[in-house]
């Protein structure tokens, strides 16, 4: 009896460590600190990532001149689209050969890719269905707006549309699992692109008539009640407005108006998406994400694609969405700060899987990761560069490159941040540790060449205390000064500053300062159209 009871220990323990080591081997998210970061390959990981234009993965011959450009900017990780009409031609026939030869290609250029699931809808509309669905209306319905009209958007009512967009993308991570588990190639997947309702706030076919006319579903109420110190203001105030009701039809609990039609839509978007996500992570649980197409103020719901992963339905999407790990924002929107501010404040983490590539991304990106200690940055249409090896992104990604085990060392620390400047902003001021940094633009010094200039070029940084009084400073066009936060009558000073790269992790210093480039020990600095990290120690005095 022993000796079955030791045997069958011994099985139990050799299959628990082989599916310890299976997930362990999967890549995850993990808390660290007050942040969240990503793990891929067992270590820390910060995606250098760049989004490919909407067709240029669906042949490997446009993708061949485009992989060298990748490598050029310093990348890590690409983004791209799968599409469902190219993997399931005709119901139930898959070919997966587009996925392969890409997973296939990115680890030969040793990079990793987050594949964005084109399914059901893209930029609001279904686009990327198959023809099958497609053409057989009857059996995929779409929506319809206020005046009966069809739209090509597929509408998330139907469990036609729901089964057959589930059932591709089960097939899609099953397929990811066999073929690269292993080596981990596919990091994350973003479920669905932009999702959102056009051109009305609300799905008016019949399914989503009779829909709106029931009772609010128990799992939305009790996430509400459970999490109610919690909510978003906005949210939060139509709910209150209408007495912080717990039972009825979406009208009686948020009452009536364009804004209950959005809480309406995004609670069965979510519902939706989350089916197809669990489905998926049932098979392969990758990380997976869901991003939104930012509203503009003067906007209303239909005006902008209603209803939405947006940060005043967060709520929403997280009561339905208990399978996607995190909203992301798409950038448009010039107003950076601003919306990653609401995506971020109720701890969630920021990921960046599309901006505009301007040229404000590079600095964009860096303040990200600095200041929200973001999971990653990646730039739109990344193929569309002239000169690969020129473009700022590259030099910033590859301070980041060399940056990253010291910034996932201290993530979640409270010992990083990042700055972002322009001429509309020319000054940031943080406290770090025992001090008060104050960063300026570099064209504040009245000697920089652009100081005239109309118009001055964004900058960033990003700032790292690796000892109480020991800082790494890093990024393009920035003066910085210190003071003392506490005994404020002694001076702060420079006691070393030194250039230098990371060399296999470990720092080398270049050049020694505190001359001229210090001026003699009054700033550091690092000048516009150069990208440097700086060891800096600094100490007091009477």
């Amino acid at each position: 009896m022993l000796y079955f009871l030791k045997k069958r220990f011994f099985l139990l323990f050799v299959l628990f460590i082989q599916f310890g080591f299976s997930q362990e081997k999967i890549p995850s998210l993990q808390k660290k600190g007050n942040r969240i970061q990503l793990i891929v390959n067992g270590k820390p990981f910060i995606i250098r990532g760049g989004e490919l234009g909407n067709s240029s993965a669906t042949t490997m011959e446009i993708m061949e001149p485009i992989w060298s450009k990748l490598t050029d900017m310093n990348l890590n990780t690409v983004l791209t689209p799968i599409y469902w009409e190219l993997i399931e031609k005709e119901e139930g026939k898959f070919d997966f050969s587009l996925v392969d030869d890409l997973i296939v290609r990115a680890r030969n250029e040793n990079l990793k890719l987050v594949f964005l699931w084109f399914g059901s809808w893209k930029n609001s509309m279904s686009s990327h269905a198959p023809e099958w669905v497609k053409l057989n209306q009857k059996k995929y319905p779409r929506i319809k707006d206020d005046k009966g009209k069809s739209h090509e958007i597929l509408t998330p009512f139907s469990e036609n549309n729901l089964t057959a967009d589930l059932n591709a993308f089960q097939k899609l991570m099953k397929h990811i699992k066999d073929f690269d588990q292993k080596q981990q190639t596919v990091i994350m997947i973003q479920v669905e692109n932009e999702i959102g309702m056009l051109p009305t706030a609300r799905d008016y076919c019949s399914l989503a008539n009779e829909a709106f006319q029931k009772e609010i579903p128990a799992e939305l109420l009790k996430y509400l009640q459970q999490n109610k110190d919690k909510l978003v203001p906005e949210f939060l105030e139509i709910w209150k407005k209408n007495g912080f009701k717990t039972k009825g039809n979406w009208e009686e609990v948020f009452g009536k108006g364009i804004q209950t039609d959005e809480i309406f839509m995004a609670w069965y978007f979510s519902a939706f998406t989350n089916k197809v996500a669990k489905s998926g992570k049932n098979i392969y649980p990758l990380p997976m994400f869901v991003n939104a197409a930012l509203n503009a103020p003067e906007k209303k719901p239909g005006e902008y694609p209603s209803a939405g992963p947006l940060p005043h339905l967060m709520d929403v999407w997280k009561a339905g969405g208990s399978s996607i790990d995190f909203l992301s924002p798409d950038f448009y929107n010039p107003n950076f700060k601003h919306w990653n501010d609401l995506f971020t404040r109720q701890g969630d983490p920021l990921f960046i899987p599309e901006h505009r590539f301007d040229t404000s991304a590079p600095f964009k990106g860096l303040y990200a990761i600095g200041h929200y200690e973001a999971i990653g940055f990646s730039p739109f249409s990344i193929e569309s560069v002239t000169d690969a090896k020129k473009e700022p992104l590259g030099k910033i990604y590859e301070l980041v490159q060399q940056l990253t085990p010291i910034i996932e060392a201290n993530k979640g620390q409270g010992r990083i941040d990042g700055v972002l400047l322009d001429k509309e902003n020319q000054s940031q001021i943080i406290q770090l540790g025992n001090y008060e940094f104050t960063f300026k633009h570099d064209y504040t010094l009245n000697w920089s060449d652009g100081a005239k200039e109309a118009v001055w070029p964004m900058t960033s940084a990003i700032i790292i205390e690796i000892a109480p009084d020991e800082f790494y400073i890093s990024g393009s066009g920035i003066v910085v000064t210190f003071k003392l936060l506490k005994n404020k009558e002694l001076n702060a000073g420079i006691l070393k500053t030194d250039q230098g790269i990371f060399e296999n992790g470990v720092w080398k210093t270049i050049r020694h300062f505190n001359g001229d480039q210090t001026h003699q020990g009054r700033h550091v600095r690092i000048a516009v159209d150069d990208y440097e990290i700086q060891k800096v120690k600094l100490y007091s005095y009477e």
